[in-house]
């Protein structure tokens, strides 16, 4: 077999009913030369026969069979065995455009600088998917260039993981894979983004996202709302709020009020609050004062802006705009 173009590494675990569909859209990709590296980890349906099938009738399919150890484990098992400097990831219940690896390694021989190319995606089966899950599509497959990426990388995370292509060695030149106890994808791109790698995505559709009950992002305790805001924040406090030990929040709400238990762990105090309600400016919550955004003005101290509701986020930027204030400087946006 000719020396890969790119590897596709796919763990996988229980995906007998998926799976077949998932391989197939590999095999009808427009750019022939890749291998995939298949990591079963401790399946117990009849995921493990299909792999041995499909790799018996095709030599790019290389399997390992392991016992259970997690999904973190199973990548880094397999990260390692991807002979290939690009590394595309999959899972076993998703499928993939039959162009989508062919414009992933144009666009990353095209731009060697680029660590990371994701590309859009459309969740499926559609009669199922809800407006939360249809919004989060819709901001992801927003993000098309590094500066709108890195703008909005504390939002959520920016890429779906089945979607991204990435090179080898940028990814296990800081650490791999992790558990930190939240989501093991967004914790690498977040080290990445400190490590200076720059990102892109596609404007093509080529990722086809299922949504079912069982998928981890629906079930895992590591993909909560609590785990995603954990792992903001200790970030944060290695970038945007390094060596801070007070902030701003500008939203008093229930989700400012989670963010400043998340900030207290780290160590950080909330000296005040921003807010646009009548009711609440002049109080007192958790011993900071709450003003109006008239008490705003450049060169004060960061500010996180936590306001959840839906449109808040342009609203707050075009204000912040008019008044001076330089987003990434002098304040970042969390929800």
């Amino acid at each position: 077999m000719k020396s890969p173009k790119v590897s596709i590494l796919l763990p996988v675990r229980n995906e007998e009913v998926m799976l077949p569909a998932a391989l197939r859209s590999l095999q009808r990709q427009t750019l022939e030369q890749w291998e995939l590296v298949v990591i079963n980890d401790g399946s117990t349906d009849g995921t493990a026969e299909i792999i041995e099938n499909a790799a018996a009738r095709d030599s790019r399919i290389r399997p390992l069979h392991l016992p259970a150890m997690g999904l973190v484990r199973a990548l880094n098992t397999g990260l390692p065995l991807c002979r290939s400097e690009l590394v595309a990831r999959m899972d076993g219940d998703d499928i993939c455009h039959p162009r989508r690896l062919q414009l992933q390694v144009e666009y990353m021989t095209a731009y060697p600088a680029t660590s990371l190319v994701a590309c859009r995606v459309r969740h499926i089966p559609r009669s199922s998917i809800r407006d939360g899950f249809l919004a989060y599509e819709d901001w992801q497959n927003s993000l098309l260039d590094h500066a709108s990426i890195l703008r909005d990388f504390f939002v959520e995370s920016p890429f779906a993981h089945p979607s991204v292509m990435f090179r080898n060695q940028a990814v296990q030149s800081v650490g791999g894979y992790r558990d930190m106890g939240w989501a093991e994808d967004y914790d690498l791109w977040l080290r990445l983004m400190l490590n200076g790698a720059r990102f892109a995505r596609l404007p093509q559709t080529l990722l086809f996202w299922r949504d079912h009950p069982h998928r981890l992002s629906r079930t895992g305790t590591h993909c909560t709302l609590e785990a995603f805001r954990s792992c903001k924040a200790y970030y944060l406090t290695k970038h945007f709020l390094a060596d801070q030990k007070q902030v701003t929040l500008w939203g008093a709400g229930l989700e400012g009020k989670e963010w400043r238990r998340e900030l207290m762990n780290q160590g950080i105090a909330i000296s005040r609050w921003i807010d646009v309600d009548p009711r609440k400016i002049g109080q007192v919550i958790h011993g900071a004062p709450v003003h109006g955004i008239g008490h705003l003005s450049p060169g004060q101290e960061k500010i996180l802006i936590t306001i959840g509701a839906r449109g808040a986020r342009d609203q707050v930027r075009n204000y912040a705009s008019t008044i001076g204030l330089v987003e990434g400087a002098d304040f970042v946006c969390v929800t």
